[in-house]
């Protein structure tokens, strides 16, 4: 399996990576382990860093510490990026709706941005075909 030196994660496989790994497909968690190693980059757009806040807030994940800190962790490793939102990123994402949900298209945008593939499961997103996926 050919290691991905740079990808953009989506919100649920960044979970299931910090959850120890086992839902995730086998190239994303290859993916995830070069990235802890630092022999890949994994973009982290703002959209994934609002939607991990907002469930957070509603009780339906639970980071077992603040959202804050969660983030600080994470990008303590510079093998984990964050990507700020742009006003070429939104307008992109109003242009290229992968589905109906805001943060998909967001997501998206962003890894179409940086040319790099997106981390996903997401059936919608693989079927649009505007981002290349791993999984």
């Amino acid at each position: 399996m050919r290691e991905t030196r740079a990808a953009v994660t989506d919100t649920h496989p960044l979970l299931f990576h910090a959850a120890g790994g086992r839902r995730l497909g086998r190239a994303a968690a290859a993916h995830f382990r070069a990235s802890e190693a630092q022999r890949a980059l994994t973009y982290v757009p703002a959209a994934v860093i609002w939607e991990v806040s907002l469930l957070a807030r509603v009780r339906r994940i639970d980071l077992r510490r603040s959202v804050r800190a969660f983030f600080e962790d994470l990008f303590s490793n510079p093998a984990y990026q964050p990507i700020d939102l742009s006003l070429a990123q939104i307008l992109l994402a109003d242009e290229s709706r992968p589905n109906d949900d805001p943060f998909d298209a967001l997501i998206c945008a962003s890894a179409i941005t940086l040319e790099l593939p997106l981390i996903t499961r997401d059936v919608a997103i693989t079927r649009a075909g505007t981002v290349e996926t791993l999984w």
